[in-house]
């Protein structure tokens, strides 16, 4: 939403009203704007100065409103030129000593500023870094109040940066995620992984502790492709509404692990002024749930939109929000509270205990999970050999990507075979009719559900993608089907 800032200056007691539905922090930049203009050498007008928000039925909440307001100021009290501002849109919260803080969702704002087709932009120095990403608009950034009144009064102008195709950012050092070669064993947690990191589909890891869990689901990220430019503006301006850390650029995928304790409002975002939580936080990246069940109940109840639609949508009394949340979903659990029912160690669990534990996790959810793996123990003669291959990952690495150009050659940019509509299955799947046939008589025998039935369909194709095939085969299908659930098979 765009906000016009005007000012109205009149005789009367000097005073500063703010009108037009504004919140407690845009209140308070009256003192903001007093004290800026004073540390700052700039004559603010002695008279009654009243600020209005226009639409002032729409509750402003953002602290970038206080350069556009000290401007308006300026412009009506005819200290700069009007001219020299009109073609601009204004962002920044201005500091008591008159410098110009980071805003809260730059990206976002000159995103959906851009849709309005306004291109030319005046931010804070410290959000320059983000803005340089954004492609075709031209920015100019200062530092302080005192640098933009010395520019819109043409006394010393501040240079006009035109992004272009917007800067290419290089990829962080990939360095601190575990390498493949660094598991040892696990062949087919590694492929089950691959596969879940090439057409984005949500994996469950099923074992007793000490497996190495935990360090497969951390091993992911380094399998994963670079983010591409949409991508990065995508995550950055997430980023920047749900951290402390405005300014910051995020040029890896997300990796975000919450806590099991984590509430429902944590983990899928809101509260009284809406927020994205660690679903959207992870969007384009990885959301790993160590110890599912662990999980409060309404905690995982609430990823069933996510997991489903890619996006949260959140509904309060006096606002709403919609957040992309476009994950990988890694979970882990053990088999039972004590974790070794089922393995060589002795299980201390009783049935009522290990039966109650199983169904902590609802069907529905584990339904939205198309590859469950059981990861087993390895021989302790194994741990300390040397791996032959010394980076492993950067090999699959190489393979997801090129399923990843396959799939957008087939449904276009941002999109996997994990999100492909039943439209687009009929289209794109390519289903031979004896894979076909293949897969009609396993449901009947295994029982599976429409869902089940549906994502087989979409695990199969990631693994004809991986394997360069047009068509999926029998055995692409009797690999997809080797992961799905029990219950549901």
């Amino acid at each position: 939403m765009l906000v016009d800032v005007e000012c109205h200056i009149s005789n009367g007691l000097p005073s500063i009203v703010i009108i037009g539905d504004a919140s407690k922090a845009v209140e308070e930049a009256r003192e903001r704007l007093r004290a800026g203009f004073a540390n700052s050498t700039i004559e603010f007008p002695r008279k009654r100065v009243t600020i209005n928000l226009s639409p002032a039925d729409v509750p402003k909440g953002s602290t970038s409103l206080d350069l556009p307001m000290a401007v308006a100021v300026l412009s009506r009290s005819n200290q700069i030129n009007y001219q020299a501002s009109k073609d601009y849109i204004f962002l920044g919260e201005l500091s008591l000593e008159g410098l110009l803080n980071p805003v809260r969702g730059l990206v976002g704002k000159i995103l959906s500023a851009k849709k309005m087709n306004f291109n030319k932009f005046y931010i804070p120095l410290s959000n320059l870094e983000q803005a340089l990403i954004i492609p075709d608009i031209e920015i100019k950034a200062a530092a302080s109040l005192r640098d933009a009144y010395l520019d819109l009064t043409g006394t010393l102008p501040l240079r006009s940066i035109s992004t272009g195709k917007g800067r290419s950012i290089v990829q962080s050092s990939k360095s601190d995620f575990i390498d493949f070669s660094e598991i040892i064993g696990q062949p087919i947690a590694k492929r089950a992984l691959e596969i879940a990191a090439a057409g984005h589909h949500n994996i469950l890891l099923d074992g007793p502790p000490g497996t190495g869990k935990t360090m497969l689901a951390k091993a992911m990220c380094g399998i994963l492709p670079d983010l591409s430019p949409s991508e990065l503006l995508e995550v950055t301006h997430l980023h920047s509404l749900g951290s402390g850390n405005f300014g910051k650029i995020v040029s890896i995928r997300p990796f975000r692990s919450p806590h099991h304790s984590a509430s429902a409002i944590a983990l899928i975002g809101g509260g009284s002024t809406p927020k994205p939580g660690e679903a959207s936080l992870a969007h384009r990246g990885v959301l790993f749930l160590d110890e599912l069940p662990e999980f409060n109940q309404a905690c995982l109840e609430a990823l069933r939109q996510p997991l489903e639609d890619g996006r949260v949508n959140i509904v309060r009394v006096k606002d709403s929000a919609s957040y992309p949340a476009d994950f990988i979903l890694v979970a882990t659990k053990n088999p039972c509270p004590c974790g070794f029912y089922g393995t060589l160690k002795t299980c201390i669990c009783s049935a009522a205990a290990i039966y109650k534990y199983q169904k902590r996790v609802s069907g529905p959810i584990l339904d939205r999970i198309d590859l469950h793996l059981p990861v087993h123990n390895i021989d302790h003669r194994n741990l300390l050999k040397h791996s032959v291959v010394k980076a492993e990952s950067e090999l699959v690495k190489h393979r997801v990507e090129t399923a990843y150009k396959l799939q957008y050659q087939r449904l276009g940019p941002a999109r996997y075979n994990g999100s492909m509509s039943n439209k687009e299955i009929r289209t794109y799947a390519n289903l031979s009719p004896s894979a076909k046939e293949f897969l009609d008589n396993a449901s009947m025998k295994l029982a599976i559900s429409a869902r089940a039935y549906v994502r087989t369909v979409k695990v199969a194709r990631t693994i004809a993608d991986l394997g360069s095939e047009l068509n999926i085969k029998p055995e692409h299908i009797g690999e997809a089907l080797q992961y799905r659930h029990k219950s549901t098979t």
